[in-house]
């Protein structure tokens, strides 16, 4: 499994993974994946096997702690430029026929991994209630109610704080390995 910086090219098979895993209200749009494509720097990632995307994760860097809805936008901001911040995750998606085989956990992980070597404060991401438990598995505290009112649903906030973990140590936890494929990166990460 390859985990590299999604293209334009992929805008098809990002939006097929993306119609099979969400309801026409919290599906995220063409145009705003186009957007999203263009505009985010660094933090756009898909999980490629064999040439087909498997998954994705994709999200803007920053200033804010909480996940912003304006991220869902075509209006997206992209702070990577600048220093700190945290990488806003809009959609996490991996398509049926690789579900189950821990391919969020390594999209997840090589994101914690970009948000380290970019010196991020962290990620922050909105999930429902039943997804709450999976993110604190993967290391992200649940702040509460999010002011969220993306697709009319109810949100929780949740937070990965970079600072809780050391690249170094981030790097000898992790078992499971994936090739990385970033330009800024030659690293492997679980």
């Amino acid at each position: 499994m390859k985990i590299r910086k999604a293209r334009l090219e992929d805008l098809d098979r990002i939006i097929e993974i993306e119609l099979e895993n969400f309801s026409v209200e919290e599906a995220i749009t063409r145009s705003v994946f186009e957007a999203h494509l263009r505009e985010i720097q660094t933090s756009f990632l898909v999980a490629e096997k064999e040439g087909r995307i498997m998954g994705y994760i994709e999200g803007p860097v920053g200033p804010y702690r909480h996940l912003q809805d304006q991220s869902f936008t075509e209006e997206i901001e992209d702070y990577s430029h600048e220093p700190g911040g945290y990488i806003s995750v809009t959609c996490l998606s991996i398509a049926e026929e690789a579900q189950g085989l821990g391919l969020g956990q390594k999209l997840l992980t090589a994101l914690k991994e970009l948000a380290l070597e970019h010196e991020r404060e962290g990620i922050n991401l909105t999930c429902h209630d039943y997804l709450i438990a999976y993110y604190e598995k993967h290391g992200f505290v649940n702040e509460g109610l999010s002011q969220s009112t993306f697709a009319g649903e109810t949100w929780y906030d949740m937070v990965w704080e970079a600072n809780t973990l050391r690249k170094s140590n981030f790097r000898k936890s992790n078992s499971n390995h994936v090739s990385v494929a970033l330009p800024y990166s030659s690293t492997a990460c679980g």
